[in-house]
């Protein structure tokens, strides 16, 4: 998915520095951004494909399927299965394995923060910040949710700054962190545009340019 497509009001500065910016937790790898809703999308340039999203394993998930089924209690299993799903962009099915794998052990941050990715990705910012705040319950200095929290204030609500004050908070949890290092940078780009957001203002990107 290409982030570079995305139209939004903040000079470009926003989308250059963020792009590709969810991050996933369970494996503990990047994971591109989810897509913005479908009025927010610019047209590809003529000629040019969307890359195909990566073939999923399906002897791998008749395996992790068959050990789902044999023990009801496998939170372990419930989670692959909901990240290979999402690693070949399947999302509806990703979040209905994460939410089963919550349901065996609620208290997996890292699985409940990728069901929040797995939302936002099917356009449901509002459900994203829901789960992250139950991720923030578990573990309120988990900085990849806070992470997270920041690009989908960003992108889903176009709300900077709460964007800037969840990327603030992972600069002050984890500073010698990756996840901080990309907060300063997100920080950096909304402010070139809006040097006020998170101080204050209540701040949103413009609309999108004609």
């Amino acid at each position: 998915m290409n982030r570079e497509s995305f139209v939004m009001g903040v000079a470009g500065v926003l989308l250059g520095l963020l792009g590709g910016w969810i991050i996933g937790s369970q494996q503990g790898v990047s994971r591109p951004a989810a897509p913005a809703p479908v009025q927010q999308q610019a047209a590809a340039p003529a000629g040019q494909a969307q890359p195909a999203a990566p073939a999923l394993d399906e002897n791998r998930v008749a395996q992790l399927k068959t050990e789902a089924d044999r023990d009801p209690r496998n939170a372990a299993a419930r989670a692959q299965l909901g990240n290979l799903y999402f690693d070949s962009e399947r999302f509806d099915e990703a979040a209905r394995w994460y939410s089963a794998a919550l349901d065996v052990d609620p208290r997996a941050v890292e699985v409940s923060t990728d069901l929040g990715i797995a939302y936002y990705y099917t356009n449901q910012p509002d459900k994203a910040l829901a789960q992250f705040e139950k991720s923030l319950a578990i573990n309120p200095t988990h900085s990849k949710t806070l992470l997270n929290v920041g690009v989908v204030r960003a992108w889903g609500k176009q709300d900077l700054d709460g964007a800037a004050r969840a990327w603030e908070r992972v600069i002050e949890v984890a500073p010698r962190s990756e996840e901080a290092a990309r907060a300063k940078q997100g920080l950096e780009g909304i402010r070139a545009a809006h040097p006020d957001a998170g101080r204050g203002g209540a701040t949103k990107p413009q609309g999108p340019s004609n």
